[in-house]
């Protein structure tokens, strides 16, 4: 191994980290917590492959967090019409999903033999059960009271996904930010049972097709719509690597929690969330 002089750029940082005392200053791992981030790993099997199960779904937890944190945002800002900023925290929830599909890249590597093996240490834990995802499902406008159940054995977990539940929806706030902005919308589509799924109206499509059209004019209701659609897409290839990945490693054995595994999966591949902003497409 040949040794490598350090750069001038570098000894300035060694020396200048010298000088610190980091019993009394602030270092890298205390900022990001990373004793107790590092050590919240806890493996139930002998299994060399447990440490990438946990870890995989303890990184997407992560991006979820994050995922939420921009979304709750920008819905708040889209009831505020502040559409520039909305478009923002948009686009990044969408580069979020992004990088929670490329997350099963890593799990794929996973062979059904080594699940397999960890799987009876997994008792009837389930990512079916996780309350952020719920949470995100239900903001983007997938409501489904049934999902409500696995959450009611924790009170303070159930209180944040049936806030969701019972808040618009990132589309439904979408379509009365239109209505304010001159591009008419149903009377019924601005105030309803926001626990209710959306759906499709041939009136909201001619709405859209309306900013579409005359672009220019509703150039930010353009560009939302966009982001919205850019946000739709990357969803279904998060659905898509999923169910993919699943199959790949349990095939059509049925999920830990009591789920149906792929073939739920498989439905969930057909729900729409703007159904309007891809039907209308066919339109221009």
């Amino acid at each position: 191994m040949t040794h490598t002089d350090p750069t001038p750029g570098e000894r300035i940082v060694a020396e200048e980290h010298a000088k610190l005392d980091f019993s009394r200053d602030m270092s890298y791992g205390d900022y990001l917590c990373l004793d107790q981030l590092l050590n919240a790993q806890h493996p139930l099997s002998p299994e060399h492959n447990e440490l990438l199960f946990i870890i995989q779904h303890q990184t997407s937890e992560l991006w979820m967090k994050l995922l939420l944190h921009e979304l709750r945002a920008a819905i708040g800002c889209l009831r505020e019409d502040r559409l520039q900023e909305t478009q923002k925290m948009l686009a990044r929830v969408s580069k979020i999903m992004a990088a929670l599909v490329n997350a099963w890249d890593v799990l794929s590597t996973m062979t059904p033999p080594e699940y397999s093996a960890l799987r009876p240490y997994l008792g009837q834990s389930s990512g079916f059960q996780s309350f952020q995802y719920r949470e995100i499902e239900f903001s983007l406008g997938n409501k489904n009271a049934a999902m409500l159940k696995p959450h009611q054995h924790n009170p303070e977990r159930l209180a944040g996904v049936l806030q969701a539940y019972e808040a618009p929806s990132l589309y439904d706030e979408a379509l009365r930010c239109l209505d304010r902005h001159g591009v008419p919308v149903p009377a019924d589509y601005l105030e309803r049972d926001w626990r209710q799924p959306y759906k499709a109206s041939p009136d909201v499509e001619q709405a859209w097709l309306q900013v579409y059209r005359d672009a220019p004019r509703y150039w930010e209701l353009y560009e939302l719509a966009e982001k919205l659609t850019d946000l739709e897409d990357a969803f279904r290839l998060w659905r898509f690597r999923h169910v993919t990945t699943v199959e790949r490693i349990i095939g059509f054995k049925r999920g830990t929690g009591g789920t149906s595994g792929v073939s739920y999966l498989r439905k969930m591949l057909d729900t729409v969330l703007f159904p309007e902003l891809w039907s209308l497409r066919t339109s221009l």
